[in-house]
């Protein structure tokens, strides 16, 4: 009996927790390591989009410096503000959608989240809309056989599809499948960085392409952006513990 009072004239005050309760975590400051992080990703898809925003650059010098027209770029001079749609946009398109990857900077500023997404939307389907009209109404480029009119046809019309779909369910509130939708639109926009991958490793591996071998290596790029970007829209975090609340309720 002495040891009890004791006991109680020791920590009279002391909160007792309930079995079912659990301590609150302490806040942390996220370390330099994790912000830094975060970074990784948009700088990934920047470095992808070099090469071909490097090639639109150049195609849009030839195109304001007066050019010598050649059998390759007849068509853009013919008819040129289809290409120049499609390169300003495309450049924007890949440029802004990267940092829309960073998910602490969207949680930070989601003024500036939204903002550039109405712009991303205006530009990605200006992008997925004028590759369509420079495939429809362009002439063939040389090396361009049906199959590969056919991928571009197929994935220009499921990149414009996936981009309404995506502000559709914004609209709507859906803030899940907007993120999927959106992430297979840029997927989708950013092919082109891959192409240039799979071309390469196809001339070294079976030498210079083919027809068939083109289209299929073009198609590939569009592929395997395709995969990753399901791999991360299906990817999805460990549960959260169950917290005080819902054991009681479920006990109850």
């Amino acid at each position: 009996m002495n040891a009890n009072v004791y006991d109680e004239v020791r920590a009279p005050n002391r909160p007792q927790l309930n079995e079912l309760e659990e301590p609150t975590p302490r806040k942390t400051k996220a370390p330099a390591r994790t912000v830094s992080a975060e970074w990784l990703v948009p700088a990934a898809l920047i470095m992808l989009s070099l090469i071909p925003l490097a090639a639109d650059a150049f195609r849009l010098t030839e195109l304001t410096g007066g050019a010598e027209i050649t059998p390759a770029n007849s068509r853009f001079f013919a008819s040129p503000l289809p290409v120049v749609l499609h390169i300003v946009s495309a450049s924007v398109y890949a440029l802004l959608g990267a940092f829309q990857f960073a998910a602490g900077f969207r949680r930070r500023r989601p003024g500036w989240h939204r903002a550039a997404g109405r712009l991303l939307v205006l530009c990605g389907l200006l992008v997925g809309l004028s590759g369509l009209w420079m495939t429809l109404f362009y002439p063939r480029p040389a090396g361009t056989g049906d199959l590969l009119y056919a991928l571009r046809l197929l994935f220009g019309s499921a990149m414009v599809v996936s981009i309404i779909l995506g502000f559709t369910a914004i609209r709507r509130g859906d803030v899940i499948r907007h993120r999927a939708w959106m992430m297979r639109g840029y997927a989708i926009g950013l092919g082109a960085g891959t192409q240039v991958l799979t071309q390469m490793a196809g001339e070294i591996i079976i030498g210079p392409p083919s027809e068939l071998s083109r289209a299929l290596l073009m198609g590939a790029g569009w592929v395997i952006n395709l995969a990753v970007a399901e791999w991360a829209i299906r990817k999805r975090p460990a549960p959260p513990a169950r917290t005080a609340s819902a054991v009681v309720s479920r006990s109850a």
